[in-house]
């Protein structure tokens, strides 16, 4: 068992949010010892992993409460969270593709003003 601080040393998440998560049902399995402070094990530690996860591909605290709370439903609901992953990750797809497209926008536009610059100094680009 881990303390809170040996948790944000690893893991890089601040305490306060480490105790949001838990006050919001991110995290079901956090225990206390006798004086009432955190203990974490490695469930916990791969819950933080899979709600940073989460988190960082846009995925809504609402939906991870919802997430969380079919999981400790228990295997009944293994076919809900299979769709729950299939189309956050259909949504992480699509925000890939933008991005992508987005950057050949870019890229396009730094081709251009290489070769505006080139032009101004009288310069030839090789390719």
């Amino acid at each position: 068992m881990i303390s809170i601080k040996e948790v944000t040393e690893m893991t890089g998440i601040s305490a306060s949010t480490l105790r949001y998560y838990e006050s919001e049902r991110l995290l079901p399995y956090v225990k206390r010892d006798e004086n009432g402070k955190r203990l974490y094990d490695q469930e916990d530690l791969n819950w933080v992993h899979f709600i940073t996860c989460l988190r960082s591909t846009g995925m809504p605290i609402a939906q991870i409460q919802k997430y969380v709370y079919l999981y400790k439903e228990g295997d009944p609901t293994i076919s809900e969270r299979k769709m729950m992953m299939l189309n956050h990750k259909k949504e992480i797809e699509k925000n890939i593709k933008d991005l992508y497209y987005n950057l050949d926008k870019i890229n396009y536009k730094l081709a251009l003003y290489d070769i505006l610059i080139s032009q101004m100094n009288n310069t030839t680009i090789k390719i």
